[in-house]
């Protein structure tokens, strides 16, 4: 069997190791001991505590391996991409960094690597349908939005994280970048907030933010793009107020002779309130819509996803939604399906149909399931 190094073993790090376990010898790095304690005995998953930021102990650790997945918090995305890159490993990414992956296409291609990015449910599966779709269509408007959260709504905040906190801060602090009428478009993150509704859920609030990326390089022919955020009414109220207190700063201030950024201490404080617990019931939902001309025809194309806790495998909707994407692209990377050299978002591998279709497909055999739906504009 081959050899998979995964780079954290938080929520999301642990789905993908379960599930890659199944069919590779694992190794799993954290610089946290209780995280890589939950994978500790599980068959086919060696666990190391080391400091992943630390680049000679982590060349020294991905030595031996095939494959690397980065499942870090995305402040230490890019320099962790930077480093794996070096060590001439392929890597499939699904870290949120703002810092811009496609600038390193020269370096990948210089070290002989695959660099897949974005690699998670959103931005991830948006990119490889509509990267699928572009191939046999005139494409004029690409829209989604998502969110995962839990299905008991306690307040204030009626949320609850997969991820880091310091990584839904930064979603809703930097600035939206969308595509309207053939020009790029900046606003706040948050804004243009509307109440959305879904038959199995009730009325959602949905708000701008900043997931488009790497379409607005690859796709901008595409004349209006724009992804919303999910999450419950109200919720996004207390984060503007938050924002505009300064609770987000980066700045230190001074407190007693102690210097500390408002920044770090709202996500200490937050780590808590919005910990998601094993057990704790939830979903993540999704629409995706492409608009446009097929063979002469006016489409809309619609993917809806709705995915709930697995209680058998224990493991959070968000966390499978976002690490079995991954673990889908790692299995079609080492299979040779895809063996290009460089930065690629999935929207580049999403228009080889093979690869598509090959990840459509490994992710409905864990019940992860893009159901999709036509409609023809007479």
């Amino acid at each position: 069997m081959k050899n998979i190094t995964i780079l954290g073993a938080g929520i999301v790090g642990k789905a993908i190791a379960l599930d890659l376990s199944k069919k590779y010898y694992i190794t799993s790095l954290d610089i946290n001991s209780e995280s890589l304690e939950s994978l500790s005995g599980c068959p086919n998953i060696k666990t190391k505590l080391i400091d992943i930021s630390n680049e000679k102990i982590l060349n020294e650790n991905i030595r031996d391996a095939d494959l690397v997945i980065s499942a870090v918090p995305g402040f230490l995305g890019y320099q962790t991409l930077i480093n794996v890159i070096k060590s001439k490993k392929n890597i499939v990414d699904i870290s949120f960094f703002p810092e811009d992956a496609l600038s390193l296409n020269e370096l990948a291609k210089e070290n002989n690597v695959t660099a897949v990015i974005d690699c998670g449910v959103a931005p991830g599966m948006p990119n490889y349908i509509i990267g699928f779709h572009n191939q046999s269509m005139k494409i004029e408007k690409f829209y989604y939005e998502v969110g995962g959260l839990p299905k008991e709504r306690t307040l204030p905040f009626q949320y609850k994280s997969s991820f880091s906190p310091c990584d839904v801060i930064e979603e809703y602090t930097r600035p939206a970048r969308f595509i309207e009428n053939g020009k790029l478009v900046t606003k706040p993150a948050c804004s243009d907030a509307e109440l959305v509704y879904y038959k199995k859920i009730g009325t959602l609030e949905a708000f701008n933010s900043d997931g488009l990326r790497s379409l607005l390089n690859t796709m901008n022919h595409i004349p209006d793009m724009r992804e919303k955020t999910l999450r419950y009414p109200g919720h996004i109220n207390l984060i503007q107020a938050l924002f505009t207190s300064g609770f987000f700063d980066k700045n230190p201030i001074n407190i007693n002779g102690i210097k500390i950024t408002p920044f770090d201490f709202t996500s200490e404080i937050l780590f808590n309130t919005w910990k998601s617990n094993p057990g704790d019931d939830e979903f993540t939902v999704m629409k995706i819509c492409i608009t446009g001309t097929q063979n002469g025809v006016k489409k809309e194309i619609t993917y809806t996803l709705f995915s709930e806790y697995d209680y058998k495998e224990n493991l959070s909707s968000m966390a499978r939604t976002t690490g079995f994407t991954a673990t889908a692209t790692a299995d079609m990377i080492l299979n040779n399906l895809f063996n290009e050299k460089g930065i690629f978002p999935p929207e580049l591998i999403g228009r080889h149909s093979e690869c598509f279709n090959y990840v459509i497909k490994y992710l409905k055999q864990r019940n992860i399931n893009y159901e999709k739906t036509e409609n023809i504009f007479h």
